[in-house]
């Protein structure tokens, strides 16, 4: 089961919380929405290693810096995969 989550970013800190979302491995898709507009929608491999998920790290962060360019705020929308360990507790 999959769950949306959504962070509203300013253009400092935006690289930086996409990095952290990527690093938490659990990202199925991360949408840059700003003004009610998708500006950019990712969609992250689950079953990837992590090595595989580094080397895609690279080109969607630097998607992310050209569009923080562009934008003063933002949201970042994420949908992951919830963590079942916690539902069993």
């Amino acid at each position: 089961m999959s769950v949306e989550e959504r962070f509203p970013v300013s253009r400092s800190s935006l690289v930086e919380k996409v990095r952290e979302l990527v690093r938490q491995g659990n990202t199925r898709r991360v949408r840059l929405i700003h003004k009610g507009k998708a500006l950019i929608d990712i969609p992250l491999s689950i079953d990837a290693p992590a090595a595989a998920v580094v080397v895609l790290a690279a080109p969607l962060l630097a998607a992310f810096v050209a569009i923080a360019a562009l934008v003063k705020e933002c949201t970042i929308e994420i949908e992951k995969e919830e963590d079942t360990n916690e539902n069993k507790k």
